[in-house]
């Protein structure tokens, strides 16, 4: 039987860069948030790149409209619906992380929303749930779009 592409890139990573297996217990949820925000931005990018050739501008417009964290902090609250209690606890501690200060324009509870949104994805990233970090996207852009319709 063939090895999955994603099992090939992951082992073919580490293989090549000679990285080491990290408990992803030991990580601070900043360092989540970090890669998660990375791995949002790229499942973004990829959807909106998608959709067709477009010029870059936009392409950039479309993406930033959604990596924001206002959308994130909307994704959040029906993402968090659906969340195991393992789950739970991650963004938890993602959301109550002490960070210095929120990004302009956002307010302080999307800013830690958001955050938490990213911890929750870094984790589930780096424990190779893949399927489950896409499928919770996606609940939270169905939610997005949703929520963008009534206004």
């Amino acid at each position: 039987m063939e090895k999955s592409i994603e099992w090939q890139f992951d082992s073919y990573m580490q293989e090549i860069f000679q990285m080491q297996e990290v408990d992803i217990k030991t990580y601070s949820p900043l360092a989540l948030a970090y890669i998660g925000d990375c791995i949002f931005d790229l499942i973004i990018k990829s959807l909106v790149l998608n959709q067709g050739n477009k010029q870059v501008q936009k392409m950039h417009k479309e993406t930033s409209r959604i990596v924001q964290a206002s959308a994130q902090s909307l994704m959040m609250r029906e993402i968090q619906k659906h969340l195991t209690e393992e789950e739970h606890l991650v963004y938890k501690r993602g959301r109550n992380t002490k960070t210095v200060s929120p990004a302009r324009n956002q307010s302080l509870t999307d800013y830690r929303r958001a955050t938490g949104f990213e911890s929750l994805l870094g984790y589930l990233y780096l424990k190779k749930e893949w399927k489950r970090m896409l499928d919770l996207v996606k609940i939270g852009l169905d939610s997005l779009e949703t929520e963008w319709e009534k206004e």
